[in-house]
């Protein structure tokens, strides 16, 4: 199950604890703290935005494309970065920025690696990976609160308002949208608990007579969920893209909610290497990160049919189904509280003790407010 990853994960983050309490004797941060941040070409006031700006029409930071240009280093350096799939449209950027030769122009020699979050987080806690693409999931935060400097240091992306990707109710007889109540049901996901999705399904379950502690969890593959829900196996599931499409529209079924617009829930995750020992490759991965947004993701990148096709080809998917749904806005920036709201629902659904992190613990804007050359 994947609950118990997330308690393993936890354990084995707690066993490293003491082998290197050394490294961590110093708040990573001061090694950000007083860096000089000086304006960078092409990126003007629309490269930042309030973090405290939840509003979903809010326009994502932009600089103009090809830019914040590269700064080599002055010795090429060797990074790894862990992430779940490379078939995931979230990972594009990554995938495109390596391909088009972004991180390289940083003097950077760039390595993505699979990896289940659970087990790539030990490895970046003791600096055997520098990075990691996911997000700030229960085992995260646990392994923070055991001590280990790990923190939330760029987003990703929020859906368009045409995406239905999200919580999805089969209708008993007579129910409307309106009137579901989810309270008792159960829920089909191939996520289960610990996951982001926990605070996007609280506000959707409250608003639908439910909570996380008021519905039955069925974990199931990524094949089983959407039969699972068509056959009756499930009262709801958490259906992701392309699956929703073949629900959306059709009698029997409501969409509740999804992902907050404008508020991304992942990203890229730094240990200490790049938080204190390499800060200048930590700041140099996400200008070439940020660049190959600006460059390739600004708008609505599967407008343009030839980029579609090259996606697909990287993404080892069907350019039809990548066509399928719309195109994820892509954001780099990280919104005040996500962490605290989202500890929030880790806490309802019983896999996160004690009290909420402060989101000095678990996030740092400096790396990237540094590439585009804002000095709050």
């Amino acid at each position: 199950m994947r609950a118990h990853r997330y308690v393993v994960a936890a354990a084995a983050l707690a066993l490293l604890t003491t082998a290197c309490s050394a490294r961590r004797s110093e708040d990573p941060g001061a090694a950000t703290a007083h860096r000089t941040v000086r304006p960078v070409a092409g990126c003007g006031r629309g490269s930042w935005t309030d973090p405290a700006d939840l509003s979903p029409a809010r326009t994502p930071a932009r600089c103009s494309p090809g830019r914040p240009a590269a700064r080599p280093l002055p010795k090429p350096r060797k990074i790894t970065i862990a992430t779940g799939t490379l078939s995931a449209e979230y990972v594009a950027p990554l995938e495109v920025a390596l391909d088009k030769g972004e991180f390289k122009a940083e003097g950077l020699d760039v390595t993505l690696k699979v990896l289940p979050t659970p087990d790539a987080l030990p490895l970046l806690a003791k600096g055997d990976i520098d990075a990691l693409w996911a997000a700030p999931e229960a085992a995260v935060m646990n392994g923070v609160r055991g001590g280990f400097d790990i923190k939330w240091v760029a987003g990703n992306f929020s859906p368009e308002p045409e995406s239905k990707s999200g919580l999805w109710v089969r209708l008993k007889d007579g129910e409307t949208a309106s009137g579901v109540r989810m309270a008792g049901r159960t829920l089909g996901t191939m996520i289960g608990k610990g996951s982001v999705i926990a605070y996007p399904m609280q506000k959707a379950l409250a608003s639908h007579g439910g909570g996380l502690d008021r519905i039955r969890y069925q974990q199931l593959g990524s094949a089983d969920v959407l039969t699972a829900l068509q056959n009756g196996g499930v009262d709801s599931a958490w259906l992701l893209d392309p699956v929703w499409r073949q629900v959306t529209g059709k009698a029997g079924y409501a969409f509740l909610g999804g992902q907050p617009q404008g508020e991304p829930l992942g990203g890229m995750l730094y240990g200490r290497t790049l938080l204190a020992d390499d800060v200048d490759a930590g700041v140099a991965l996400l200008r070439a990160y940020i660049r190959t947004v600006d460059t390739y993701f600004a708008g609505d990148y599967k407008s343009d049919a030839d980029f579609v096709t090259y996606l697909a080809k990287l993404l080892k998917t069907d350019p039809a189904i990548l066509r399928s749904t719309p195109p994820l806005r892509m954001d780099w920036e990280i919104r005040a509280g996500t962490t605290t709201r989202l500890q929030s629902a880790y806490r309802a659904q019983g896999v996160e003790p004690g009290a909420p992190l402060p989101e000095s613990r678990t996030v740092d804007r400096a790396l990237y407010e540094e590439a585009v050359g804002h000095a709050p």
